[in-house]
């Protein structure tokens, strides 16, 4: 990671906002840049080339459009432009990412920003997180700080960009206007951003009345459809998670998940619903924001893979031959719909697989269609057989549209061991009852051939790593399938981590645990009235539902 550049001059900057600030009325050349949505409700930038990606993508499309009159590009395969990013897709028409091998979906927007703002420049801010690494704050945040940096501000107020948050430049620390907690913060230079043709008015950093800012006040994409009967995207405001926090980082996180092998090879893609507009929401303004300026009961699960386990004996009892898999859980129909898309490759369910050039089977035909027997949603077979030789193989399928699994989904969670005790203090919310906590402990390894890169080591920062429950009923039921997610290797991953951009090592896989016991500041604590619902949801996406007890 780059060292931090020095701050602004050593003097008190004005106390409010530059006479000449790039915006609305600079001369300079635009660029576009694309950013996409974690699981905190940040927004995450992609690194330029990927933007630049995009951006020719979209404009050569428009281009042969123009020529032939024929439909625009509608899904976007990352991989292209950067072989870390394999997985994923965006999707223009509803404005999301989408991962190929998981059916994760993540909403993606789009600013155009002055071409003499930090977005123009390539240079990025980015403030640390609690495992050491850099995180980079939202485009916007960026062009905010580099204005006010520019302008000879010592201090600036994030509040008005929805951050409770103070950035001093010379000390080059943030800090928390509740908690008076500090981190580091860093200017780094970095690609610029792709110039862009775009008409639309510049994007200053902070919302506006500009075409971007005024169709709606939250900070998700504007989109006229979502497609595939997908809930929308999260439109809530992005916050940085505060304090000290143990990040909940995820391997299908879009721009940095594991580099595992893609779903590539796709031979096009479907057509663009050219009334689909590219706005996105803010509020506020630049020049307004500068100047605003004891008991203990232990049990322990080890997950030892070396040796034959259940989870293994099981593995060997499934079929997992990949045409037996894709045909034992579709049923191949007769007729394709016309107008329906494969989710998929993202051709018409009616033309051959998308993937047909590059997935050959004996017994599938590049034009088979099959029907889920549970869910009932239809795809490619020959793309269902794509996507699952893509992943584990360990005999399951998931439906990419619903997250239907079919058979017992299992994980690449290397081994370890889960400990759980409890002790009589209560966390907040939950007075009438004791705590429940769970420690897992991994160590460093080897990578496995179910891993991204067999025979690299990995490594496992963090651990043990503490989390809680409460201890009553429902509490006691999300420990009973913890232990099951854990026995199938389900918790964590190896991959890329979301905070640090360590690749090859141990992260966390969906499944949201609270690390810390009191101040929800971070979104890893309590009082969440909604945690113990939501972890059960999350579960239940991988297969863990209260079924498997008693198994």
């Amino acid at each position: 990671m780059a060292a931090a550049q020095g701050a602004g001059g050593g003097s008190a900057g004005p106390a409010g906002p530059p006479a000449s600030a790039p915006g609305h009325g600079s001369g300079s050349a635009a660029v576009a840049v694309w950013e996409w949505q974690d699981e905190f409700g940040r927004w995450r930038p992609y690194r330029g080339n990927v933007c630049s990606y995009i951006e020719q993508v979209i404009q050569a499309s428009q281009q042969k459009g123009r020529r032939s009159g024929s439909g625009l590009v509608s899904s976007i395969p990352l991989g292209h432009a950067d072989p870390a990013l394999a997985p994923y897709v965006i999707d223009i028409p509803s404005l999301t990412q989408f991962r190929q091998d998981t059916g994760t979906m993540r909403a993606v927007r789009r600013h155009v920003f002055p071409g003499d703002s930090a977005a123009g420049q390539g240079i990025v801010w980015e403030w640390q997180n609690d495992e050491g690494g850099w995180s980079p704050y939202e485009m916007n945040v960026c062009v905010f700080l580099e204005q006010a940096r520019a302008t000879n501000h010592q201090r600036v107020d994030l509040g008005p960009l929805g951050y409770n948050y103070e950035v001093d430049f010379v000390a080059q620390v943030q800090t928390n206007k509740s908690t008076r907690f500090r981190r580091s913060v860093q200017r780094r230079l970095d690609a610029p951003y792709p110039v862009t043709t775009s008409t639309t008015p510049l994007h200053t950093g902070v919302g506006c009345s500009c075409q971007q800012c005024w169709p709606n006040s939250g900070t998700g994409p504007i989109t006229t459809r979502y497609r595939h009967s997908t809930n929308s995207p999260n439109s809530a405001a992005a916050h940085q998670v505060p304090g000290r926090t143990a990040s909940v980082s995820s391997s299908n996180v879009g721009f940095v998940p594991y580099n595992k092998p893609a779903l590539t090879g796709a031979r096009s893609t479907p057509r663009l619903n050219a009334q689909n507009t590219l706005v996105l929401a803010q509020s506020g303004s630049l020049s307004a924001a500068l100047a605003a300026s004891n008991g203990v009961s232990a049990q322990a699960l080890p997950v030892k893979m070396s040796k034959s386990s259940r989870v293994s004996q099981a593995l060997a009892a499934t079929p997992t031959e990949p045409e037996s898999v894709v045909k034992k859980y579709l049923e191949e129909l007769k007729g394709a719909p016309a107008d329906e898309d494969c989710m998929i490759c993202m051709e018409k369910l009616s033309s051959p697989s998308g993937y047909s050039d590059s997935c050959h089977s004996s017994s599938i035909r590049p034009e088979a269609v099959g029907r889920l027997r549970n869910c009932q949603h239809s795809f490619h077979m020959l793309c269902m057989l794509a996507m699952y030789s893509n992943g584990n193989k360990d005999g399951s399928l998931q439906c990419p549209s619903c997250k239907t699994i079919y058979g017992e989904k299992t994980g690449t969670q290397p081994k370890g061991k889960m400990e759980i005790s409890t002790f009589p203090q209560s966390l907040p919310g939950h007075k009438d009852c004791g705590t429940i906590r769970i420690v897992y402990h991994i160590s460093r390894g080897i990578q496995g051939p179910e891993h991204p890169n067999p025979g690299m080591p990995y490594t496992a920062r963090g651990f043990p790593r503490y989390c809680y429950l409460p201890d009553n009923e429902k509490g006691r039921k999300v420990l009973e399938l913890l232990k099951v997610a854990w026995k199938r290797r389900l918790i964590f991953t190896v991959g890329t981590s979301n905070t640090t951009g360590e690749s090859n090592t141990v992260v966390w896989n969906e499944i949201h645990h609270k690390t810390e016991m009191d101040s929800n500041l971070s979104g890893h604590g309590y009082p969440d009235p909604n945690y113990l619902d939501n972890v059960l949801a999350e579960l239940a996406a991988q297969g863990v539902t209260e079924d498997c007890l008693g198994q």
